[in-house]
Parts: C-alpha cells; structure tokens; sequence
C-alpha cells in the first residue's frame, strides 16, 4: 500500500519557516527552493514504508510519531490509516517535544 502525505496547517507554516531560513541564509531563491524540495521528497520517500522512520519515545513510551531526518532539521508523522500526517518540521537543535506535546523536558534530574 502506498500512503498519501498529508501537511498539517502547522507543517506547513514549519517548512515555510525553513524556507525562509535558508533564503535568509544564502539569499538564493533557487537553493531555498531546492532545499525544501529535497526535504519534502525524504518525507515523501516514507509512503512505501511509513514505519520506516525514526520512532519517537518519552519515558519509554512510544508516542505515535516517527521522524525523518534532513540536515538540520526533522520531519515528525504519525501513521495513518491510509495516510501519513506530517505534524511538524523543526530544527534538530530545537526542543521538539515542547513543539509537538508542550512538555518541557529541561534537564535530567538524575544525573547519574
């Protein structure tokens, strides 16, 4: 089976969002371009095999959303009957699980 993509109003703002970072960053229309192409086709490259992405667990409990990595930033989905949800595109760097649940992990209290 092969699973449609579908863009949350919040993913697309996020990927608008990554849009204008790279525009920002390289003043290139076309690369900005490029780039968001090539993220939207790793997306896209999880219709075959949705479960083939990077699952994502709290407290050891998975949360419904895999992930897919593209340079500097992840794709969050969740699996669908017969389509995938992207949820939202946020940078690697960035506190995805406030993105996506509102939790805010901070630091770990046991550092052990």
């Amino acid at each position: 089976m092969t699973y449609k993509i579908h863009y949350t109003p919040e993913a697309l703002r996020d990927m608008d969002a990554v849009w204008d970072g790279v525009w920002e960053a390289s003043g290139s229309y076309d690369l900005a371009d490029q780039y968001v192409n090539e993220f939207a086709d790793a997306i896209a490259g999880k219709k075959e095999f949705p479960f083939s992405g990077i699952p994502l667990y709290y407290r050891g409990l998975f949360t419904g959303y895999y992930s897919v990595n593209f340079k500097a930033y992840k794709a969050f989905y969740r699996v669908r009957e017969d389509y995938i949800e992207v949820a939202r595109i946020v940078m690697m760097k960035q506190d995805y699980m406030k993105k996506l649940f509102g939790i805010d992990i901070g630091e770990p209290t046991d550092k052990r």
